[in-house]
């Protein structure tokens, strides 16, 4: 019987500040109705000067694996999906590696942008269907007020910082994830950037002055293509999976923006009440958005043995991607 890629732990890391509508409004010319009527945020959690992209992901991966009751020295890989690295090198995941002693782990970081936690769990799912690795750790861990411009109004009120992290592992029971879909549209690049830091633009005084190392969005057309390209990875898990949208138990996108959560699920035709969303208390954390989500609907216990969830993520790139999971694992307090 072929393996399967079931989730058996899971875990969180939440920055402890919190920054309201009503404190950006000291920040830049706006205010909480201007912010939620436009994004359905009220707030997000910033990371402090000894909270990081590491840290976080460490303390999530940390907290994944003692609910799976899973010792590091028996995971096979690390993968941190990030676009906020702790470095340019060494990756993230090799610090995470040795922080949670996985040591026989291979590890490796994924940037898809805010997409990078669905990407993961197709190239986890990847390693485990193929029999290469039983046991991988998948983290979605951002720092985003790291690289955002705090004048930008149109960018700033978006964002915030956290971690997310899974442990998958290979059963030959049915269930797991059923269904993946990765997509990219790269003359799509400039909508969504941080053009400065890279080979192209190194850091210079220039650069600095001119602030191209924040990250800078077209919103309209991001918006746009977001409706679209999360309607259509959902759609197409949904039907290689064979699930109608009345039998998706829990829809899970990437937590960018309410309204486009909302005109999303419209699109696919599954009501508010199967979606599970947080935006307005964290904000955009970019890759951890969906594993953060994953945790809080599991501490909700909106999710059981036997429910149908469908996670869908966009970003820079453009990239996209779902997933179509059947859960498996019992959800009860260990």
């Amino acid at each position: 019987m072929s393996c399967t890629a079931t989730f058996v732990g899971w875990g969180k890391a939440i920055p402890r500040k919190i920054r309201t509508n009503a404190d950006l409004a000291t920040l830049v010319d706006t205010d909480d109705e201007w912010i939620f009527s436009r994004t359905g945020i009220r707030e997000r959690r910033i990371a402090s000067n000894d909270e990081t992209t590491f840290t976080l992901a460490r303390d999530a991966a940390d907290r994944a694996l003692h609910k799976a009751n899973i010792k590091g020295e028996d995971v096979d890989l690390v993968i941190v999906a990030t676009l906020t690295p702790e470095y340019g090198f060494p990756s993230t995941a090799c610090l995470v590696q040795a922080a949670i002693g996985a040591t026989h782990a291979g590890a490796f970081d994924l940037n898809a942008a805010c997409a990078g936690f669905t990407y993961g769990l197709t190239v986890a799912r990847g390693f485990i269907e193929s029999g290469l690795y039983r046991t991988v750790v998948l983290i979605g861990s951002d720092t985003m007020s790291r690289v955002v411009d705090w004048t930008d109004r149109s960018t700033c009120v978006l964002f915030g910082d956290g971690a997310g992290a899974v442990v998958l592992q290979a059963t030959n029971s049915p269930g797991g994830i059923l269904s993946s879909y990765l997509r990219s549209d790269g003359t799509g690049a400039q909508l969504l950037i941080q053009k400065a830091g890279g080979s192209r633009h190194p850091v210079s005084p220039q650069t600095i002055s001119e602030g191209s190392h924040y990250l800078r969005m077209n919103g309209k057309e991001v918006y746009r293509f977001a409706v679209t390209a999360t309607t259509e990875a959902a759609l197409s898990v949904m039907a290689d999976a064979g699930w109608t949208n009345n039998e998706v138990d829990l829809f899970i996108p990437h937590q960018a923006n309410v309204r486009i959560i909302e005109s999303t699920a419209r699109s696919i035709g599954i009501p508010m009440d199967h979606v599970f969303v947080n935006a307005d208390l964290y904000g955009n954390t970019s890759a951890a958005s969906i594993p953060i989500a994953l945790c809080e609907a599991l501490e909700q216990q909106r999710i059981k043995v036997g429910s149908r969830i469908v996670t869908v993520g966009f970003g820079a790139g453009l990239a996209w991607a779902a997933n179509a999971i059947s859960w498996t694992t019992p959800t009860t307090p260990s």
